[in-house]
């Protein structure tokens, strides 16, 4: 049986791993994916203290690995579906898709968040032809070429300006009339020859032959249509945290789980950090403090297990 299990292995996991390593923990980290989460995608990383000039994320990410793995601590590829508290020994059953189990004292989850639909016509009919979650990962694809972005926060503006070092024209449509986004990327945005804002707009369907030719919007306020030609379109409104292997007890109204300050659950000896708990905010600093405070926590749950 392991002291702790960390589910997922971005910034937080990572961070977590980091720390109970130090702390002497026999412990596992379980990553859907591979270790990073969507930093990995992140361009470029200018917020994250320590670093004079910006940091590509997936370097960032990669040196938290490794950082990871120096200090010997174990990460497997799985799929996490289930996780249950045993009221014998207060230990925790975590079960994973291919029938296996892992046991632990302890849990933190960090499983992070997905990207948010549209559910619109098209998205799904053109995903990988001309519909994108990645503007790091497709944008090369988009050279000399007009696409449209989706969003009005920190992704969506960060994505739109990532885009403008190929594609000719983006198209960056928001909901509202203002972004949400940070104001210096407001300010970049604004100013950027390259980038047009259409406000008070949603897309109501994108549209294509073979691959995507156009979008359809609808202001909100005229309740007037447009269709605009375009060869690509990217989606960044928000994510969905990743909660569906858990009781629905432990979530808020947005599929979020609910914490305290120490990231404590309802369930004792269960933690949740990052994206995928209530009130954050979605920042990798933040997400890696989530990380270090679940870690010492559990740390000083285990001391009073064995007491």
């Amino acid at each position: 049986m392991k002291d702790l299990i960390i589910i997922g292995a971005g910034p937080g996991g990572l961070t977590a791993a980091i720390y109970g390593m130090r702390a002497g923990l026999d412990l596992l980290v379980i990553e859907k994916f591979s270790p990073g989460g969507q930093v990995v995608n992140t361009y470029e990383v200018e917020n994250y203290p320590g670093f004079v000039d910006p940091i590509p994320g997936w370097e960032l990410v990669s040196s938290m690995e490794n950082q990871a793995r120096r200090l010997n601590a174990e990460i497997i590829s799985a799929d996490v579906i289930a996780i249950q508290k045993n009221t014998a020994d207060k230990s925790f059953t975590v079960s994973l898709a291919d029938g296996s189990t892992h046991t632990s004292k302890t849990v933190i989850i960090a499983s992070g968040a997905s990207y948010r639909n549209l559910n619109v016509p098209g998205e799904k009919e053109y995903l990988g032809r001309g519909v994108s979650y990645c503007a790091t990962c497709d944008g090369a694809f988009y050279k000399d070429r007009i696409t449209a972005v989706v969003g009005g926060g920190d992704t969506a503006l960060e994505e739109a300006l990532f885009l403008t070092r190929f594609s000719k024209k983006v198209y960056l449509i928001h909901r509202r009339e203002q972004f949400r986004g940070q104001k210096i990327l407001q300010d970049r945005v604004l100013q950027s020859e390259k980038i047009e804002p259409v406000y008070n707009s949603v897309i109501t369907s994108i549209n294509g032959e073979g691959g995507v030719t156009s979008f359809t919007a609808k202001n909100v306020s005229t309740e007037e249509e447009s269709t605009i030609p375009v060869d690509g379109v990217f989606i960044f409104i928000g994510f969905v945290p990743n909660t569906q292997f858990l009781d629905p007890s432990l979530l808020n109204d947005r599929g979020e789980i609910l914490v305290d300050m120490q990231m404590a659950t309802s369930v004792p000896g269960m933690y949740a950090i990052g994206d995928v708990r209530a009130d954050s905010k979605r920042q990798i600093v933040m997400a890696c403090a989530d990380g270090a405070t679940a870690a010492l926590n559990a740390y000083e749950y285990l001391q009073q297990l064995s007491c």
